[in-house]
């Protein structure tokens, strides 16, 4: 997660901006859910296969020395990349059509103007699936994977920032992947976005929504995933999760969440960052927010500042992979309901 908060406009304005993605056909929550005896089964078996063990092993190569702390541009993530792209291409998902390959660029210039410095040419990954009724319409599931790199020749691995956001979102495509195997795709087209830059200023996700490959206007929602491996002091052994700004820009998304989780592992959702004094302005901190500044319906999941954020503590070793699958798989659980809604 970026460090240092971007002054951007007031939350009011984006209070004040209702949109109509999430509920664009007027149905209530209830009468529009996807849910029947059937489409329980379906999603129970997807669901099943998001697992703690596969959250740890692609965890312990994203998050390793091997990566160099995964700065923008930097080999080390680039070496990252290429195991997230063999994981989609293993799981038989592929790229947008229109993109040509999961790699979209985000060049050095781009950055540089918006004070990235001499960072060099880096990338985003998008892998695809492609709905079987709506496939216009596109759920962004999205993640940051780069980090801050090294320092003094300490390697930064950021297990939790952002590499839990990262497995994350490989392990969600992997339960979607596996609904399609077995004849039960989403109805909606799902795009698993995995954005760079975030670490020096969201250059990624701003990069993606000023060039996107698929129309904003079509965008129903990004669930946005960054730090979910961890807890915080106040929190310390619950279970559970901050849900950021699912209310701001949808009079129904927060009520989609609220039932997913009711519907599986029954997290405490915390609102605590919605509050619009909140001083450490998260809702302005990671890349949802360049989709909710073109009023995309956002929700951001995050565990908590602790005690290893950017420092070189950030390691592997002190993630909460029970509490991680459970994350991962209310996130999952979202999206299938909005991907899934008629």
């Amino acid at each position: 997660m970026k460090k240092l908060f971007i002054p951007l406009f007031s939350i009011a304005v984006l209070v004040s901006c209702e949109s109509a993605k999430v509920s664009r056909n007027g149905n209530s929550p209830a009468s529009a859910s996807s849910s029947d005896g059937k489409g329980d089964r379906d999603f129970l078996a997807a669901y099943k296969t998001i697992k703690a063990d596969d959250l740890k092993k692609n965890l312990y190569v994203i998050a390793s020395d091997e990566m160099e702390g995964r700065d923008t541009g930097s080999p080390g993530q680039k070496k990252a990349g290429v195991y997230m792209t063999d994981y989609y291409k293993r799981l038989g998902i592929s790229f947008p059509k229109a993109l040509g390959s999961y790699y979209q660029k985000v060049p050095a210039d781009f950055m540089k103007k918006r004070g990235g410095g001499n960072l060099p040419d880096s990338e985003n990954i998008l892998a695809f699936i492609e709905g079987s009724e709506k496939p216009e319409e596109i759920v962004v599931v999205s993640a940051h994977y780069d980090h801050v790199g090294t320092r003094n020749g300490v390697v930064y691995n950021g297990a939790d920032d952002d590499g839990s956001g990262t497995v994350a979102v490989m392990e969600i495509a992997k339960a979607f992947q596996s609904a399609k195997k077995a004849g039960k795709g989403p109805k909606r087209s799902i795009l698993f976005l995995h954005v760079t830059g975030e670490e020096h200023g969201l250059f990624g996700s701003e990069f993606y929504t000023d060039n996107p490959v698929f129309p904003l206007a079509n965008t129903v929602v990004d669930l946005n995933i960054d730090m979910i491996g961890r807890d915080d002091p106040e929190n310390r052994g619950k279970q559970y999760v901050y849900v950021i700004g699912s209310e701001m820009l949808s009079s129904e998304l927060k009520i989609i969440n609220e039932a997913a989780n009711r519907k599986t592992n029954n997290l405490e959702l915390n609102y605590r960052y919605d509050d619009p004094n909140d001083t450490e302005r998260l809702y302005y901190r990671s890349d949802h927010y360049n989709f909710a500044k073109n009023n995309v319906p956002v929700a951001f999941f995050f565990d908590g500042i602790h005690e290893d954020y950017h420092k070189p503590t950030d390691d592997v070793e002190k993630i909460d992979y029970a509490l991680l699958e459970k994350r991962t798989q209310l996130v999952f659980a979202t999206a299938w309901e909005i991907a899934n809604r008629p």
